[in-house]
């Protein structure tokens, strides 16, 4: 069994976690870990499985609240494991080398890892429509050699992956709230991962509680929530350079 677990707030991680699995196998059970608490449960997976883990980069570290569900609710089993980390056309930094020795560290067996490009989820001029159909077109062969690395038994190895230990530090990103356009239909209320949204009123967001995921944002019927029109210009700033050329896909196997 083929199980694709992503972490995608803005659905980026997800269309290349697709794309990748297709050329893996026509058959997958798909895992969302970025929904309300409580519509998550928990799950074993067998020896003899295959787990495709794909999470955002934010800063060139994954997400917090990803590492802490994929550890609370997947039992690995053994099974076997590839970790692809999604970046907005920037870099992963240390994400990549954090998703492998976590996944290690669970009792997967480390099979292949994936740097894969992404719209930018705050800035969506930077990566923007990627996966695009080269980027599909690649990481469908990535899935093709990963399939053929299954079949022989390919162990990858920790010294194979980029990245620092220690990693760096962890950012915090800007919290969205929204306009006066804000129709209070409740979506973003539902699909905050942390619940972070007032029920009663969804402009009011609890900073302490946000973890800058922007899913509120990409579900918005209206487009009304935003992270502001000068913090929006600041992260474009801060990351121009970074982001200015287009930046490649990896397989690491």
């Amino acid at each position: 069994m083929i199980h694709q677990i992503t972490f995608s707030p803005t659905g980026g991680t997800k269309r290349v976690a697709d794309v990748l699995v297709a050329g893996i196998s026509s058959t997958a059970e798909v895992h969302e870990l970025c929904e309300a608490e409580q519509n998550l449960s928990p799950f074993t997976l067998d020896k003899d499985d295959l787990a495709v883990i794909a999470m955002p980069v934010y800063g060139g570290r994954i997400p917090a609240l990803a590492i802490s569900r994929l550890q609370s609710l997947v039992k690995a089993g053994g099974a076997k494991c590839v970790v692809v980390s999604v970046y907005g056309n920037r870099a992963y930094d240390d994400a990549l080398l954090e998703m492998y020795k976590t996944c290690a560290a669970m009792g997967f067996s480390m099979l292949a890892a994936v740097g894969a490009v992404a719209e930018h989820s705050i800035v969506r001029k930077y990566g923007a429509g990627r996966p695009d159909a080269g980027d599909e077109a690649e990481l469908k062969a990535f899935g093709e050699q990963i399939k053929s690395a299954m079949a022989s038994g390919t162990v990858l190895f920790e010294s194979c992956i980029p990245g620092n230990f220690p990693y760096k530090k962890a950012g915090a990103g800007p919290n969205p709230t929204a306009d006066k356009s804000c129709a209070a239909c409740g979506k973003c209320v539902q699909q905050c991962p942390v619940g972070a949204i007032d029920a009663a009123n969804p402009r009011r967001v609890n900073k302490e509680v946000c973890v800058s995921c922007m899913r509120c944002v990409s579900v918005c019927p209206n487009g009304s929530r935003s992270i502001g029109t000068f913090m929006h210009g600041m992260v474009a700033l801060a990351i121009k350079k970074g982001c200015a050329e287009r930046k490649k896909n990896g397989l690491f196997i």
